[in-house]
């Protein structure tokens, strides 16, 4: 939560000097919501679409800890406190990205949200690739493609698992190529590399569809303040 004394002093500021709202988009890290985007879900909305549900217990990654409320008839359970903060944080980037004209890739390789990843990346506007993963997509990307190609701005990761419950290729490829990522990570899952984790189900298919939505979102909020930044 912003504290009331800063947003009143934000407040004066902007009265003082509209102009200030155009500088506002250059400093991120000061203003942390800078397009609303806390505003487009509810720890509620967590609870609902199951985030909370982690997988059995002893399969805990040592990693995940921090975010683990605790256990229930066999089940780890997340901290939706900690899920709704961090995820606020990802949409806020994501917001950002979208505003300043990056390409953003949504990244599944799970067939039963195939479809929903896909169609959230396109009514965004984005791009994603929910099928099997080439290794080379990032790391090699000139002779995959034949030619220069841009690499994604940010890549979204549903899932940072593949099937066969591995992490997926593209989170150390993207570390790799120094590209800024968000994952969706499990009980099950490793968020050291990802840069900024949501810890949540990554199974559920309620859960992926409100991912997707908050992403998507996030996204068209970003794009829709540029033009009005820019008058």
């Amino acid at each position: 939560m912003i504290p009331l004394y800063f947003s009143v002093t934000l407040s004066f500021k902007r009265f003082l000097n509209p102009s200030m709202e155009i500088k506002e988009i250059s400093d991120p890290l000061r203003f942390p919501d800078y397009f609303g985007v806390r505003k487009l879900f509810r720890v509620k909305d967590l609870f609902d679409a199951r985030v909370h549900y982690g997988h059995k217990d002893g399969t805990l990654d040592p990693n995940m800890k921090p975010y683990i409320f605790g256990s229930r008839l066999g089940h780890l359970i997340f901290d939706l406190d900690k899920t709704a903060e961090m995820l606020q944080d990802a949409l806020n980037f994501v917001a950002h990205i979208a505003y300043r004209g990056g390409i953003i890739l949504f990244v599944s390789h799970f067939p039963q949200h195939t479809l929903i990843v896909e169609n959230a990346a396109k009514q965004a506007g984005e791009y994603a690739h929910a099928r099997e993963w080439d290794f080379h997509i990032f790391t090699n990307s000139e002779k995959v493609y034949n030619g220069v190609t841009r690499l994604p701005d940010l890549v979204i990761l549903l899932s940072t698992l593949n099937p066969q419950m591995q992490e997926h290729t593209a989170v150390k490829d993207a570390a790799k190529m120094c590209i800024p990522t968000i994952g969706i990570v499990d009980t099950n899952s490793n968020p050291n590399l990802i840069t900024y984790p949501v810890p949540g189900n990554d199974d559920s298919s309620a859960a992926i569809q409100l991912y997707c939505n908050l992403f998507r979102d996030a996204i068209l909020l970003g794009k829709s303040k540029k033009p009005v930044v820019a008058m």
